[in-house]
Parts: C-alpha cells; sequence; structure tokens
C-alpha cells in the first residue's frame, strides 16, 4: 500500500511538472491574446512530441479543425535535436544484450535524420551490408502516455464546464492519435507494413520499399536496407541520371491509386522525403505510419468519384452519408443543396484539371458542418492524396491525378465485373421482391384495420424544425432549475426553524447544504441567461 502511495505521489509531481511546462509555453507564446493558425502550430513545436503528433493528427481533419488551421498544422517541424552517440550506442547495446561491433563494423556518428519519436543512422553490418538504423528515443513511450493522460483531464474538465458535442470529437482525435503514435513507436509493426508492402506490391517492376532485417529489429530498434537514390523532387539529379520526370510521375500516380483501391493499404505521409527514385524504380520508404480503407470506405469512394463523373448529386449525398456516422439529426435537404453547390463548381471544370486532394477537402468540410464522424481511414485517404497531388505537380504538373484515379477505378470495375454474378444478383433481388409484393396486400390491410381503430401514429419531420424545440427543451431546463431552486430555498428555511443536528454556523447541516446547493444552481442559472444559452 505504501509502495503504491509513493508512486501515485511521483507520478502526481511528475505530472505537476509537465504540466508547469506547458503553462510556461502557452505564456511565452501570449496565448491569452488570441490564437492564429501560426501561433498554434508554433504552440505544438515547443509542448513536444505529443503535441507535435497531436497536430500531425489534427491536420488530417478538417471535420474537427477549420481548413487554415489544417493547412498550417501540415508544415510541423518533426525534426528534433539529435540524440549524442553515446545514447544511441547504449540503446543499440541494451536491445541486443551485447557489444554494438558484434553485430555492425561501423555506425556513422552523424544522424540521417532526428525526429521525435527516432533516430537513423548509417551502419555497415559485419557481413559488409550497407543499412540504416533507426533508434528509438529512451522514454518517449513514457513521456508521450503522461501527456496523454493530462489532455485526457483536460478534455474530462471542458467536459464539465462546456457542455459542447466537440469535447467527444477532441476525445476521438486524442484516440486516433495515440493509436498511430503507438503504431509508430512499434518497430516490429513497421516490419510488418514493410513486408505487407513488398507483399502487395512484388509484381510491380516500378515499385518497391527497403528490405528489412528481420531477425535484427526489435520493438525500439530497426535495421533496413540502406536505399542509395535521389529523392523525387531532386530534379537536377533525376535530369543528371536520364529519368522522364514524368513517367516518375505517372507511375507514382498508378501506384498511390493501387495502394487506395487495391490493396486498401497506403501510405499515410508520402511528402517527397518519403519517396526516392533507385534504378528507376519508385522507393518507399518510412512505413510506419499507414493507412487501411475497408471494403465499404472504398465502395464510397468509387462511388463519390463517379457521381462527380456523372454530376449525380442524389448518389454522391449517399456515398457522403455512407463514410461515417452521423452524431445527429441531419438536414437532408440542406445537405443535398450544399453537396449540390459543391457539384456545381465542377461541372464547367475540365476533369483533367480536377484535383482529387481539394474534392476530398470539400468532402470533409461538409462533414463537418453536418457533424458526421470521419473514420480514421478515410481522413488518412484525405491528406495522403492532397499531398501525393502536390508532389505530382511539382514533378509533373503535366500529369493529372484525378485521370489516373478515375481510370484504375474504370478498370478495377471491368476487372471484377462478371455477367455470371450480376445475373445471379438479379435473380436474386427479383426473388425478394417477388417475395415481399405477397406481402403488400396483407400489409395495407392491417394499415387500414389499425387506422380505422385509431391506433396508427403518425411521425412528422419538418425541416428546420430542430432548433425551436432545441430552444424550448432549453427554456423547459432552466424552468425545472428555477422551481428547483426555490424549493431548495423554502425546505432550507424550514429546517433552519428546527433544532436538528448537527449545525454548521448554528445552522443545520442539511439546512445549509440545501441553501448552498440552491446558490450553485441560482449561479450557473443566472450564467447561462447571461450567455443567451
Amino acid at each position: 500500500m505504501l509502495d503504491k502511495f509513493v508512486q501515485n505521489a511521483i507520478e502526481d509531481a511528475s505530472a505537476t511538472v509537465r504540466l508547469r511546462e506547458m503553462i510556461a509555453v502557452l505564456r511565452r507564446r501570449e496565448v491569452v491574446r488570441g490564437m492564429t493558425p501560426e501561433k498554434l502550430r508554433l504552440i505544438l513545436e515547443d509542448l513536444g512530441p505529443t503535441f507535435v503528433k497531436l497536430g500531425q493528427v489534427m491536420s488530417m481533419r478538417p471535420d474537427f479543425l477549420p481548413q487554415e488551421y489544417c493547412d498550417a498544422l501540415m508544415k510541423l517541424q518533426t525534426e528534433a535535436k539529435p540524440l549524442p552517440f553515446s545514447v544511441i550506442l547504449e540503446v543499440v547495446e541494451n536491445e541486443y544484450s551485447q557489444r554494438w561491433k558484434q553485430v555492425f563494423s561501423y555506425i556513422d556518428e552523424e544522424a540521417l535524420g532526428s525526429a521525435s519519436i527516432a533516430q537513423v543512422h548509417r551502419a555497415i553490418l559485419v557481413t559488409g551490408e550497407k543499412v540504416v538504423v533507426k533508434v528509438q528515443r529512451p522514454g518517449i513511450y513514457e513521456v508521450m502516455s503522461k501527456d496523454i493522460v493530462l489532455l485526457r483531464r483536460a478534455t474530462a474538465l471542458l467536459k464539465i464546464f462546456n457542455k459542447t458535442p466537440d469535447v467527444l470529437d477532441f476525445n476521438m482525435v486524442l484516440d486516433e492519435m495515440w493509436a498511430i503514435a503507438k503504431q509508430e513507436m512499434d518497430f516490429l509493426m513497421e516490419a510488418d507494413h514493410i513486408e505487407e508492402f513488398a507483399d502487395l506490391n512484388r509484381d510491380d517492376d516500378f515499385v518497391s520499399c527497403p528490405k528489412v532485417y528481420r531477425k535484427l529489429s526489435t520493438q525500439h530498434l530497426l535495421v533496413m536496407e540502406y536505399i542509395e537514390g535521389i529523392r523525387i523532387d531532386d530534379f537536377e539529379g533525376l535530369k543528371a541520371r536520364g529519368y522522364d520526370r514524368s513517367v516518375l510521375g505517372r507511375k507514382l500516380g498508378e501506384n498511390y491509386v493501387k495502394q487506395i483501391i487495391e490493396d486498401g493499404f497506403f501510405h499515410a505521409d508520402p511528402h517527397p522525403g518519403n519517396i526516392w527514385v533507385r534504378n528507376g524504380r519508385i522507393v518507399w520508404l518510412d512505413l510506419g505510419m499507414m493507412g487501411r480503407l475497408g471494403n465499404r470506405d472504398r465502395l464510397a469512394i468509387r462511388n463519390a468519384v463517379f457521381a462527380l463523373a456523372d454530376h449525380d448529386t442524389f448518389e454522391m449525398k449517399a456515398a457522403v452519408l455512407s463514410l461515417g456516422i452521423a452524431q445527429g439529426r441531419i438536414n437532408h435537404a440542406a445537405l443535398y443543396q450544399d453537396i449540390d453547390t459543391m457539384m456545381t463548381a465542377y461541372s464547367s471544370l475540365d476533369f483533367s484539371s480536377l484535383q482529387m486532394g481539394e474534392l476530398s477537402r470539400q468532402i470533409m468540410n461538409i462533414r463537418r458542418t453536418y457533424r458526421l464522424s470521419c473514420p480514421q481511414g478515410f481522413s488518412m485517404f484525405a491528406r495522403g492524396v492532397l499531398t501525393v497531388e502536390g508532389v505530382m505537380r511539382k514533378c509533373c504538373p503535366d500529369v493529372s491525378f484525378v485521370e489516373i484515379f478515375a481510370k484504375s477505378l474504370s478498370l478495377d470495375f471491368k476487372r471484377n465485373f462478371s455477367w455470371r454474378d450480376e445475373f445471379e444478383k438479379a435473380k436474386r433481388e427479383a426473388f425478394i421482391l417477388m417475395r415481399k409484393s405477397t406481402q403488400l396486400p396483407e400489409q395495407i390491410s392491417e394499415i387500414l384495420k389499425m387506422t380505422m381503430s385509431g391506433q396508427t401514429k403518425v411521425n412528422l419531420d419538418v425541416t428546420g424544425s430542430e432548433e425551436p424545440l432545441r430552444r424550448l427543451d432549453k427554456m423547459i431546463n432552466k424552468v425545472i432549475i428555477a422551481v428547483l431552486c426555490a424549493a431548495l430555498l423554502l425546505g432550507s428555511s424550514t429546517i433552519c426553524t428546527t433544532n436538528m443536528t448537527p449545525k454548521i454556523m448554528e445552522i443545520p447541516l442539511l439546512g445549509f447544504l440545501g441553501y448552498l446547493i440552491a446558490f450553485i444552481l441560482s449561479i450557473r442559472l443566472i450564467w447561462d441567461i447571461q450567455r443567451g444559452k
């Protein structure tokens, strides 16, 4: 018991220290003077790896934040101060339980890259193979988990003082961020991702990824093949090697569409630093954060693209609604109008100049307006498409990503189309329809009987009636609170005329509590009236 008490005391003390650090950052950035997208980005960078990762996740959620904030958070710097080389060697030896020279003949002291979660160094195995070693920062899991606890506590406080549904959304964002962070901190999972990606693309002569040395990899240490290539945005280097940027861009677009539509397993952070070219092949790096799309999500994306091409507002609305769960009642007429307005803007636009990422952003904004929850896979898809389109615009502006996307969907439809399957499906649907039609006279008869006996009830859903009903509900709540305050005051006053014990300041305890509760409720009622709630 004592040990547990001491442990809790230590944890509370460390949480207090961390909370003071957060407050110091907020004061330094003058958060009380207002918030801007750029200020939010700087604050998150100052707060550390947990908040950088949180910002990266929120940048993928235009359903949670306004678009200008998402754009700013996409610029979050992930570079961190490199760890001393002695710390890197210590981590390596702890993971292998032996001297590092028994595994590596050489490890470069200068880091190839240093991020908030891990650091990467070039190395050579004792067998002579060139590799890179990804080393996790010591204690990073504990730091991030403590920050998550503090964030959840803050969210709980917000839930008490501000009863808005946004808190629930923020809890979902926290869950998503922590799931992604744990995924990135488990290097064995990244090794699984690399092997799965390699297997899915084994027949593609233009795409590859680094080989992973599974036997030398642990949860905190990842050993991969060293890629000697050229970044996709190094145009001078590509030109010097004789590469055709248009061909590379088209192959990049085709492969990314394949990852989304066929595999349902795609790179969630396809920025130029993670896309290299080696021996004419596109090499995908940093496969720690991967997105997944289920059959339902992929079908909805297909339907959305086809609906846009056909200018079918009803089909687009159905696709938007299928990509999540409504958090409240939906004004379907207004939703249809907003989607139709969006599609009208694209009707006069050349399909080849359409930006898939921008379309995804607009759909996400509509979802945010109508409080439609967004699955993690789709939010990753939206950001991934936006990023890869930006890469292609720089690399090969004459190649349209959306055309590649639409072509791939058509090919996928043709490839999976079967007259036999369609005929069997039509037979099943016809049989179900015929069976239901035989039940129709009986159902109509039952409805008529119930109507004549006064047993039927008609529910009317009047568009635009939600707000008046909501106001009426709030008014009733205020009346209930006022009546409760009056009852407490009268009851407490009656109790005070008695000699009931125990007493506080010569006032019976029960009467004192009644006065106190009535006072708190009155303050809350006055506060809500002043705020116009």
